[in-house]
């Protein structure tokens, strides 16, 4: 069963502190671009589709979607549209498979009004909050899993473990008579 992601961009700018914070010192074009960044690694570590929905209300052109990566596209409303709009007919399109079971929505948002619209059209609703801790338990994972993975491809002589200054004294040792 694929699963489609759909995120309320500028609800969770204003949600995590992290984006908060760059929003507030770099504004808020630094904020997207880092949302983007991490929901673009994340929905690949997951294999979401997701549809980060920014609204049209900071941009005066038309709407437009805009393919990020395979897993994510980033979309602007149109200037009289919502992201909550956009979100909600997401849901409302995709009814008919929530309710046969043939695809998983999950709307991430901390907007309770519409938490309970998503959830009437058979998605499933996630926190920001939620949202930001399973994004950094899958920057940790992927961290881990590229440690082991040099540690496997790491020669394992003792010769490969020395600091370069022993190797170059015990090779000196080695060469004189």
């Amino acid at each position: 069963m694929s699963a489609l992601l759909l995120v309320d961009g500028y609800n969770v700018i204003g949600a995590w502190q992290r984006l908060q914070r760059l929003r507030d010192r770099h504004g808020l074009e630094a904020a997207r671009t880092e949302l983007i960044e991490l929901l673009s690694n994340y929905s690949a570590y997951q294999g979401y589709a997701t549809n980060l929905v920014f609204d049209a209300q900071y941009r005066a052109t038309p709407g437009q979607q805009e393919q990020v990566t395979e897993q994510l596209v980033v979309s602007y409303t149109d200037p009289e549209q919502t992201a909550d709009t956009y979100i909600e007919m997401t849901c409302a399109n995709h009814r008919d498979e929530l309710r046969a079971s043939r695809r998983r929505v999950i709307v991430a948002t901390s907007d309770r009004a519409q938490q309970l619209t998503v959830i009437g059209f058979g998605a499933e609703w996630m926190s920001t909050h939620r949202l930001a801790q399973d994004v950094e338990t899958s920057i940790q994972k992927v961290k881990q899993w590229q440690v082991e993975q040099r540690r496997k491809h790491q020669p394992k002589t003792l010769g490969s473990r020395l600091d370069d200054r022993i190797r170059r004294q015990l090779e000196h040792w080695r060469r004189q008579p």
